[in-house]
């Protein structure tokens, strides 16, 4: 083959030579996708989780941000982080940063880390994948821990990479340090560092050197040492609680239960959802899934196009990798213990699974005659997805949290309910309210729970149910605050509603039989009738 012939040959995708174009293509690429992250982050009000999030890190002190961060499923490292950052400022772009940093920061490390592994051609497809998947971008721009979660995944990835094809005992000591911020951060990240431990082991067992080793035994102490002190502070209270987990309520079909489920049906429905949520377009997310079964079995049987290297996984090590961690958290479904499915709780699976799609959908690209159109059906496909989504798990439309409707909804509050009225909500419209409204607590996270919270509030009497309590007012709600509206009857009541719940129809069918007959509606999301 002369050099004309090898030329025609190489991939379009990944025609950019380093030589030519060093970094341009990926730089742009990410540079768009931070974009994307914080015009949302700019443009949307906060979700109750994320003002949750921002009310424990709104402490006197750090010792009272650490008890309070202790009243959530998560670990304490996101709350610790916004108690010194909220500093900067109060702002929903403010706060939202950090996320859109680590979000970007994700994509980029993981592009890095696929095209240490594999080739830039098959990089760039993960790249693109990663920064327009709607699901992500939609993580990536609000206050949580997820985008931390994947950073500090992917930069304990691309260490552990740089660890073994240097023989470096720095590098693994760094992977190690960004693995326990992942630990830190969400305990999803438990299946990331079992998958991790497993890859490595192999990568140990083929032959390193004990500059490598070492560190790395060392390491896996202070992960189990980590997780202890993790359990022994935070995991055993919640389980002592009583307090009632999410995983016993809306994520219960994201977990195997052996009296209604049929096992195998179980693994693929829960599998395609997964895939679907990544790329919020059911059909979309079959051809994912189908590309990812493409990629990983090439890899088994042996992928050509990465041959073995002094310091590089072999193609099985890397097919084990990446669909290692799908295995153990659909296991732990199995066993009732962690959800699997469409929901953000997977999102700890978006590297692996875009990288596996990412390779097996390179297998077509590096045909000269495929190459151009297939990559521009990716684009379109990507464009669509973010254009039309359909996802799954709880999800507010950008359309529906613009800030402007939030404005409109307290600028009614404010002015068309009497001073002295009684306002209900539920948690949701009640964290709502603390931040954009009332600019103090009016909800509960201490355990044990009040049955109602009353909170005065600008001229109004805010009454707020238990987070564990049903969402509507029902009879115990209305009986508890009857005795202040017999002492004051020219008080009138309304209810607000704010967040996922409010979008429902069945919610605003159950409303009219509590007495709400003219809702006045702020978007989807948004709620407020007088009772």
């Amino acid at each position: 083959m002369n050099v004309n012939q090898e030329a025609q040959m190489r991939p379009w995708f990944g025609a950019w030579s380093q030589k030519q174009t060093p970094d341009i293509l990926p730089i742009s690429l990410v540079l768009v996708g931070f974009l994307l992250r914080f015009a949302l982050a700019w443009f949307t009000f906060l979700n109750p989780d994320e003002i949750l999030h921002y009310l424990l890190s709104e402490q006197p002190s750090l010792g009272l941000a650490y008890q309070a961060s202790l009243t959530t499923e998560h670990p304490p490292l996101l709350i610790l982080f916004l108690y010194y950052w909220r500093m900067l400022g109060h702002a929903e772009w403010i706060l939202r940063l950090p996320s859109v940093l680590a979000g970007a920061a994700f994509c980029w490390t993981t592009f890095l880390w696929l095209k240490q592994v594999t080739n830039r051609s098959t990089a760039l497809t993960g790249l693109a994948l990663l920064l327009f998947s709607p699901s992500l971008i939609y993580l990536s721009s609000e206050v949580r821990q997820y985008a931390l979660l994947l950073c500090f995944s992917a930069i304990a990835l691309y260490f552990l990479e740089r660890a073994f094809s240097e023989k470096s005992a720095r590098m693994m000591l760094l992977s190690f340090f960004a693995l326990y911020l992942a630990l830190l951060t969400h305990y999803s990240a438990l299946i990331f560092a079992v998958s991790l431990g497993a890859y490595a082991s192999f990568r140990l067992y083929r032959g390193t050197t004990a500059r490598v080793a070492i560190p790395w035994i060392v390491g896996q102490v202070g992960v189990l040492a980590l997780c202890v002190f993790l359990y022994a502070t935070h995991i055993s209270r919640l389980k002592s609680s009583g307090q009632p987990l999410e995983i016993d309520t809306w994520l219960g079909s994201s977990i195997y239960h052996p009296s209604h489920d049929h096992l195998v049906v179980f693994v693929f429905r829960t599998t395609i959802r997964l895939f679907h949520f990544l790329f919020s377009q059911g059909a979309i997310g079959v051809l994912g899934f189908l590309c990812f079964l493409i990629g990983v079995t090439g890899l088994w049987m042996g992928d050509r196009r990465f041959p073995p290297a002094p310091g590089k996984p072999s193609s099985r090590q890397l097919g084990l990798l990446l669909v290692l961690p799908l295995v153990i958290n659909c296991a732990l479904a199995i066993a009732g213990l962690y959800p699997y499915g469409g929901t953000r709780h997977n999102a700890v699976l978006a590297g692996f699974a875009m990288s596996g799609i990412a390779i097996g959908f390179s297998r077509w690209t590096n045909r000269v005659r495929w190459g151009r159109p297939l990559v521009l059906a990716l684009a379109l496909v990507l464009v669509m997805c973010n254009v039309f989504p359909n996802p799954t798990g709880a999800y507010i439309q950008p359309r529906n949290q613009s800030k402007k409707l939030m404005e409109e909804s307290l600028q009614f509050v404010q002015r068309q309910i009497p001073a002295g009225s009684v306002l209900v909500t539920d948690n949701g419209g009640g964290l709502s309210l603390s931040y954009y409204f009332c600019h103090q607590r009016v909800v509960q996270y201490e355990i044990p729970f009040q049955p109602l919270l009353q909170s005065d509030c600008r001229g109004l009497h805010v009454n707020t149910p238990a987070p564990n309590s049903k969402a509507l007012p029902d009879r115990s709600t209305l009986s508890a605050i009857d005795p202040f509206v017999r002492a004051n009857t020219s008080a009138q009541i309304w209810f607000f509603q704010a967040g996922w719940i409010a979008g429902k129809e069945d919610v605003r069918r159950t409303l009219l039989q509590t007495g709400c007959h003219d809702p006045r509606k702020f978007g989807q999301n948004i709620l407020l009738c007088q009772l």
